[in-house]
């Protein structure tokens, strides 16, 4: 586990950890589509939008846990699908969704709707443009999609301050 400072309380965000490959792929994706002004993150994998700052300490130990010398999920990259305004690639891995209800479960009283509502996970490349724009998008992503295996390498939380993302803790899954 790598730790960083923070200056200040803000809501925590949890992702899962794209392998540097799918990281590289999904990031060249979002920097050729995303629009440049609303583009302030590298490409992401959610698990949770919204953890009060006070679970801090207990994020870090809880996301430890479900890492420590755990071998990484299985992951599939599953098909491009429409956001309305964007385009996302929907993610399927059985694993990483029992590690997503675990947490949930021990956060049930502390989540926000959004967090309470059913994952789907995915990875957005597009979102926030004129919905002709992402259909043609969808339409040439999936016009050369395969389906294929899909990098998991941690879990990592994050203060959200706004802006860009200020990391609270990685954690890797073993070897």
């Amino acid at each position: 586990m790598t730790e960083f400072r923070s200056s200040a309380p803000a809501p925590i965000i949890v992702t899962a950890l794209l392998g540097k490959a799918d990281q590289a792929y999904f990031d060249e994706l979002r920097r050729a589509h995303f629009p440049p002004e609303r583009n302030h993150l590298d490409a992401h994998l959610t698990m949770f939008h919204h953890l009060p700052p006070s679970t801090a300490d207990e994020v870090k130990h809880r996301l430890t846990q479900e890492t420590r010398g755990v071998p990484a999920p299985e992951a599939r990259l599953v098909a491009p699908y429409s956001l309305g305004r964007g385009v996302a690639y929907r993610i399927d891995s059985p694993g990483l969704a029992a590690i997503r209800a675990h947490l949930a479960e021990a956060f049930a009283g502390l989540l926000t709707p959004q967090d309470q509502a059913g994952w789907r996970a995915h990875v957005t490349v597009q979102n926030k443009v004129e919905p002709k724009v992402a259909k043609s998008l969808l339409a040439d992503l999936a016009s050369s999609f395969q389906a294929r295996p899909l990098a998991i390498a941690g879990l990592a939380a994050w203060w959200y301050r706004g802006g860009p993302w200020e990391p609270l803790s990685r954690h890797m899954f073993a070897g």
